[in-house]
């Protein structure tokens, strides 16, 4: 059964080598080639440079953007400032509902890679959009794990505060969901930093889906069985998509005769009500995030907007995944820390709340003590690591195996 809402249109709108986890370099890979760490690193990092972790910021506007994209250094495992998001960071987070969550205490072992052999086919062109009176090429990286038979399909969207959207993030985290039989597919989506809205950001996902659809024979893909899986403002695009499932206002490229629907959405830590992304914090906190002209305010009504997300609740809501939950949206997997501190953790209560209203399946866990992903550009080079260890990673693979693979 297909939704048939109408959606509204809003207003018109070089990274150097990572390194393994353990500060080695990676093995060196080339497209299609197995992506690998040496054998005493165990978590795999992209060769030739990029990111390690998918945690970015989401927009407030008290403090001023750095020049690089999301990215793990070299040393100590952190992500650089995201280049053109506005950051907030709250001084206090304030507790939450965990009523109808499961709070999980991430200890013990961090994920290890290596253990079955991955493909790596690197910068496939997926879409060519125009925004703004300018093409981009988006492009996609694709890990194959070498299994018998078709393999279900993970499209990962990245964070990055809506300005940007780096497709190299969290490749220690794609790895471990490839090498658990999944055709996993990262990709690069349009930000503000093009011009784009959300509207933009969500088509781009689809046209992802369906290229892997058309193109399911070349990667080994069962295009019955695709998920989203993103973190951040990734998650966010991924509660939208998922939601929007059936709504061809958000259908746009190549490939329209194939569906861009999902069968499965993990959101990590993303928004949902970008007017009350800083609903959990302190006045301050709270004032940052819905600065007139911010990156969410740009997210929603456009670049060069000097609007609040407060100012037009209509507009906000077209744009909240929220609104489109009905009972034949795809399941969820839902995962917030507790002292998250750039999105408010309520934020995926609240679709967390909508669906299980609706009868959908959902699942959320809140992460005892963690905070927005890896937020070493913050000072914290550490807090990234109570993502990636098993007691995180492995309900992700499972939850995908049960829905994806059953």
């Amino acid at each position: 059964m297909r939704k048939t809402i109408a959606v509204l249109a809003v207003l018109t709108a070089g990274l150097g080598p990572a390194a393994c986890s353990n500060g080695a370099e990676p093995a060196a890979t080339a497209s299609a080639a197995t992506t690998a760490c040496p054998a005493d690193a165990g978590i795999p990092v992209r060769a030739g440079g990029g990111s390690a972790s998918g945690g970015a910021a989401l927009p407030g506007d008290s403090a001023p953007a750095g020049a690089a994209e999301p990215g793990r250094s070299a040393a100590a495992g952190g992500a650089a400032r995201p280049s053109g998001a506005d950051i907030a960071v709250a001084a206090s987070v304030a507790p939450g509902d965990t009523s109808t969550s499961t709070v999980l205490t991430a200890d013990g072992p961090q994920i290890a890679c290596g253990k079955a052999k991955v493909d790596r086919h690197a910068d496939i062109t997926y879409a060519s959009p125009t925004t703004a009176g300018t093409k981009v090429d988006l492009k996609m990286d694709v890990l194959v794990p070498a299994a018998e038979g078709a393999q279900p399909a993970v499209v990962y969207l990245p964070g990055g505060g809506f300005a940007n959207a780096s497709k190299e993030a969290a490749l220690d985290q794609r790895t471990y969901v490839a090498e658990a039989g999944f055709v996993v597919a990262s990709i690069q989506y349009r930000t503000t930093t093009n011009g784009a809205t959300y509207l933009d950001a969500v088509k781009d996902v689809r046209s992802a889906v369906r290229y892997l659809r058309a193109h399911a024979a070349e990667y080994g893909i069962d295009p019955e069985h695709i998920a989203v899986y993103g973190e951040s403002a990734g998650g966010y695009l991924a509660a939208m998509v998922g939601t929007t499932n059936g709504v061809k206002d958000f259908e746009a490229g190549d490939n329209l005769d194939l569906s861009g629907d999902v069968q499965a959405v993990v959101d990590k830590f993303g928004p949902s009500d970008l007017a009350k992304i800083g609903a959990d914090f302190d006045a301050a906190a709270q004032q940052a995030n819905v600065r007139p002209g911010n990156n969410a305010a740009r997210w929603v009504f456009g670049q060069g907007t000097t609007k609040s997300v407060t100012a037009d609740p209509a507009a906000v809501k077209r744009a909240n995944p929220v609104t489109y939950v009905d009972p034949t949206d795809p399941a969820f997997l839902l995962l917030h820390g507790d002292d998250d501190r750039l999105v408010s953790p309520s934020q995926t209560l609240l679709v967390h709340n909508a669906l299980r209203a609706n009868g959908v399946d959902t699942t959320r866990y809140v992460v005892k003590g963690a905070g927005h992903g890896d937020l070493a550009f913050v000072g914290d080079p550490q807090s990234g690591m109570l993502w990636t260890t098993q007691k995180v990673m492995d309900p992700i693979v499972n939850f995908l195996t049960s829905h994806l693979k059953s």
